[in-house]
């Protein structure tokens, strides 16, 4: 375990402003955590990532290796009348370090300074709820599988 950080370096890009390389980090990055360790088999690159901001921690700065991750969508892309984020995540190396934390508070600043007053949807794993809790997220309707992962959905408004 890292021991924890205090001050990451979180960049946001639009699809057309990474490079190359640091897209296939991500991607790379994305797969290990939702396919290879999560043994759950989905289409993980979607046309959504074309019109999504993607957060990306850079565990030595831009375009080294991906310590944590976030996807987010303007209101109205994915649910009318709401922004959403997902594809969360935090590297092995990374986990226990508070690195969530800060991903999801970024994701928070973000919204409430480019969409004010507009709620937040996400799709969390159920095991995740507290967590989500934790941001002033609610649970809203049942428990469901995504990829053969128990999710719930979420609201915060």
């Amino acid at each position: 375990m890292i021991k924890p950080i205090e001050e990451p370096i979180c960049c946001w890009y639009r699809l057309s402003e990474l490079s190359p390389i640091s897209l296939l980090r991500i991607m790379s990055a994305r797969q290990e955590v939702f396919v290879v360790e999560q043994q759950s088999v989905y289409q993980d690159a979607d046309h959504l990532d074309e019109l999504a901001w993607h957060l990306v921690v850079w565990s030595g700065g831009p375009g080294s290796a991906v310590a944590g991750y976030l996807r987010l969508l303007e209101p109205n892309l994915k649910y009318p009348g709401m922004a959403a984020f997902g594809r969360v995540l935090t590297a092995k190396a990374w986990r226990g370090s508070g690195l969530g934390k800060v991903i999801v508070g970024e994701a928070m600043r973000f919204c409430a300074e480019h969409f004010p007053g507009v709620p937040i949807k996400i799709s969390a794993q159920a095991y995740l709820q507290h967590f989500y809790e934790s941001f002033r997220f609610e649970v809203k309707g049942s428990e469901y599988l995504e990829g053969g992962i128990p999710h719930v959905e979420m609201v915060r408004r």
